[in-house]
């Protein structure tokens, strides 16, 4: 058993006789107060431990724990005066995939927002943040308007990877993505990207594309997710953990690689359990990218945006 699921475990338990401890009597509920002192008291070490020694899947797992916060838990938390935007102008609308103008911390923005939804209703509804074409499209709308309004653009992303349905392929969900990653590298306005969850394949790099890109402590961010590389290589999903060490996809493997500029902290145990607190780290960090930013002209982020991305990955020359 891994530390993550011990954590789990003790938590479970620990919910299980706080609950019970409510329903019973006076002498009952006393009678389970040392039980209850002594797994908080587990609880808070392990949660303290935090990174010391998690996996990569441990990571990928608190990446997708129950109740942490989605795009639109943060845009409560830390916009005013958000205007959701609907439609692709060609197709449909998609709610996996959206956006509008904004204040962050009170500074005007475009948004684009991956969300997953909050409930299994929500989630179904949004598929769990996979996006259709049309999802992608909108995203270029918004670009468009951010462009054409001078308004920077903050995206966030958590996502596994676009909707890989038939209907999505017919219509033309990689020129979708391809579209959407042109445009947002041509804009001229600064754009600040952050996983905060899942970073998955094209569906996540379609508004990855940014001057700056951050990464939440525990969210990952990779060409694919670990059960699908399991399922390509071993043939067998149950080898995601197997997968997740290879790809080197958590927030310190990209941040070594260059891949990211800035691993934003998380509260002790993951930010499904402090979600304010989650909300003020990834609030300050955009915020002060995006002052650093500000000081750029037009042309100046365009060069900057086209030789971050040219610089990723490493090769080696030979003579011919």
């Amino acid at each position: 058993m891994t530390a993550a699921d011990t954590l789990k475990e003790l938590e479970t338990r620990l919910r299980d006789l706080e609950a019970t401890a409510g329903k019973a009597g006076p002498e009952s509920a006393a009678a389970l107060g040392p039980a209850i002192e002594a797994l908080r008291s587990e609880v808070g070490r392990l949660r303290a431990e935090g990174g010391t020694g998690m996996g990569r899947w441990e990571r990928v797992q608190l990446a997708r724990a129950q109740g942490r916060p989605t795009a639109l838990d943060y845009v409560e938390r830390l916009c005013t005066e958000f205007h959701e935007l609907h439609g692709d102008r060609r197709y449909a609308d998609d709610p996996a995939l959206i956006g509008g103008p904004a204040r962050w911390n009170g500074e005007p923005v475009m948004l684009l927002l991956q969300q997953k939804g909050r409930d299994t209703k929500s989630k179904i509804k949004r598929r769990f943040g996979s996006a259709n074409p049309e999802g992608y499209r909108k995203a270029v709308r918004l670009m468009d308007l951010a462009d054409k309004f001078g308004l920077p653009v903050v995206a966030l992303v958590d996502t596994q990877g676009a909707y890989p349905g038939l209907e999505a392929e017919e219509r033309g969900q990689g020129w979708a993505i391809a579209e959407s990653i042109r445009r947002m590298l041509n804009l001229r306005v600064p754009v600040v990207s952050v996983v905060i969850g899942e970073g998955g394949s094209g569906g996540a790099l379609a508004v990855g594309v940014g001057n700056r890109v951050l990464i939440q402590e525990n969210a990952w961010y990779s060409v694919i997710s670990p059960e699908g590389a399991a399922s390509i290589i071993w043939k067998d999903a149950t080898k995601a953990p197997l997968a997740a060490e290879a790809l080197k996809l958590t927030a310190p493997d990209l941040l070594e690689m260059g891949i990211v500029e800035e691993v934003i902290a998380e509260p002790t145990g993951g930010a499904h359990l402090d979600m304010d607190g989650a909300a003020r780290a990834v609030g300050e960090a955009v915020s002060r990218h995006l002052q650093e930013l500000a000081g750029l002209n037009a042309e100046e982020l365009l060069r900057q945006r086209h030789d971050r991305f040219r610089a990723l990955g490493a090769y080696t020359e030979t003579d011919a």
